[in-house]
């Protein structure tokens, strides 16, 4: 724990007014956080090094327990409803006081952190917690700041996290005992009720995406990496889509596997580490990942092979939305300060489970903004009873869950940066081929690779391409390392008219999810 400078204590009192000093744990390194979750019993060790930590109730986000304080500076600008929730800013001041009120005994984790690899949109960010997990995710999932800074450090944002706190709906406004609630007047963000540590990393995405496109940065929910030519790409992609997986290419450097900026200079990372999803991790098919799970990586509602300290991470009886989280140079190739170059190519992932759109396509720039507007993904068929066609997911900009202004706001600004600096789009299908979820197959992962390989050194920039009876996508008409039969997912089908049929149906489901969007 580094020592508490006078002006840097008295900048964490003014914060946590009434908290007695000697509860301020400030800064600790990952090993004394290591040692505060095993006595604590936060967390268990596993063989590789790593913290196998449990979020308890909420194995995922909340996102109808997330709102946005309205006030003057956010009445007309918020995109208001049912992904961004007013709260009244009196009773948002009133549970702030509740809050500090039930910590006030209580050890506090705190630290200094930043998000944005970029000098000059960076933000000073201190996090309040209760528990030394989430104090050890913070140190990994942001911008780690040098010793040398904190004496000086200004926080501009304040993360308040007390799982144990739960709200009253009937005097406090949520709608239930957990909440997440972004003030942009106090620039507080509260999170209550719930261990679920993705709720921190998203509270700052969330306020990202609010500010910095006000200031023509498109704010992005997407992967980068950077060739040897010091070229970069983005991935977009909802959760289970790729994206973590296809930017985490051995042949290119890491910027970053979730959120990104891009201004007039190039593309920057929001983190200073990776939370990814660990269902089913492999080192065949994940090598990076699996080997970046090791001393003081987290890992999140995980279990261990039976008698073992082993992860088995085919287990899903907490739930499939296993995670890991580490910092990013934990990844051997990952690239230092995190930021590359005007984008030339840009990938809109997504796993279709219905089989029937291309493996890979180019898009013009209305189908740029459609698929970009419509955020679309096909789950495969739940459990239960009845459920036997894959379920459509469209999430706005591939992260609508983040957006705090229209997602229009932002497709016009990422419409703007590709017409100006001529960035190819391409849009790769990650699900099935032959056939729906249930009769074809998933495509393999190394057709995958040599697709987006092959578009990065421009080799699929003089083949023919022909256009999909049904999309209007743009299909090469052959592909170095992928079979041609592939290309093209009408041939893969066995029975044309189901396929056919199939297809249609998508392409009606497209059409009405855009004019839901007005387009």
């Amino acid at each position: 724990m580094l020592p508490i400078d006078p002006s840097v204590l008295e900048k964490i009192v003014q914060i946590l007014p009434n908290i007695d000093p000697k509860n301020i744990l400030f800064q600790l390194s990952p090993d004394e956080l290591r040692t505060h979750i095993i006595q604590n019993g936060e967390g268990v060790v596993t063989d590789t090094g790593a913290l196998m930590c449990d979020t308890g109730r909420f194995t995922g986000r909340s996102p109808k327990d997330k709102f946005i304080v309205k006030d003057r500076s956010t009445q007309n600008l918020v995109a208001w409803g049912a992904i961004n929730q007013p709260f009244d800013s009196q009773q948002f001041d009133q549970l702030h006081q509740k809050m500090l009120a039930f910590i006030a005994d209580r050890p506090l984790y705190v630290r200094y952190a930043k998000a944005c690899a970029s000098e000059s949109h960076g933000l000073n960010i201190i996090v309040v917690n209760t528990m030394a997990w989430h104090n050890l995710f913070c140190n990994h999932l942001f911008i780690r700041p040098e010793a040398s800074e904190i004496d000086t450090f200004r926080p501009d944002w304040t993360i308040l996290n007390v799982p144990e706190f739960e709200a009253d709906p009937a005097t406090d406004g949520t709608r239930q005992g957990n909440f997440t609630i972004i003030d942009f007047m106090s620039k507080t963000i509260l999170i209550g009720g719930t261990a679920y540590a993705g709720e921190m990393k998203k509270g700052i995405f969330s306020v990202l995406n609010y500010t910095l496109p006000q200031t023509d940065v498109l704010s992005m929910h997407c992967s980068a990496n950077k060739g040897e030519a010091g070229d970069t790409a983005l991935f977009f992609g909802l959760s289970g889509t790729g994206k973590t997986t296809l930017s985490a290419d051995p042949n290119r450097a890491l910027i970053g596997d979730d959120e990104h900026g891009w201004d007039d200079t190039g593309v920057f990372n929001f983190e200073g580490g990776c939370y990814a999803k660990v269902i089913d991790l492999s080192a065949e098919k994940e090598p990076e990942i699996f080997a970046a799970i090791r001393h003081n990586s987290i890992l999140e509602n995980t279990r261990f092979v039976t008698n073992t300290q082993t992860v088995d991470y085919a287990n899903t009886s907490v739930t499939e939305n296993t995670r890991t989280a580490y910092p990013i140079d934990y990844i051997a190739n990952a690239l230092k300060p995190s930021v590359g170059s005007i984008p030339t190519n840009i990938f809109f992932l997504t796993c279709d489970a219905y089989g029937v759109l291309p493996p890979i396509s180019k898009l013009n720039i209305d189908q740029v903004m459609d698929y970009f507007l419509m955020g679309y993904t096909a789950k495969v068929a739940g459990t239960e009873m009845g459920i036997t066609e894959p379920q459509v997911t469209f999430s706005a900009c591939f992260g609508a869950a983040f957006l705090p202004l229209a997602p229009s706001y932002y497709a016009k600004l990422l419409a703007k940066k590709i017409k100006q600096n001529d960035v190819a789009v391409w849009l790769i299908n990650t699900g099935w081929t032959g056939g729906q979820f249930g009769t074809g197959s998933r495509i393999k992962l190394k057709y995958t690779r040599a697709m987006i390989a092959a578009a990065l050194a421009g080799q699929l920039d003089d083949v023919p391409f022909v256009a999909h009876p049904v999309f209007n996508l743009a299909m090469p008409s052959q592909c170095p390392g992928v079979e041609a039969d592939l290309l093209d997912p009408r041939v893969k089908w066995q029975n044309v008219d189901d396929y056919d049929k199939t297809a249609s149906r998508l392409s009606d489901m497209f059409g009405e999810q855009l004019a839901k969007l007005g387009l």
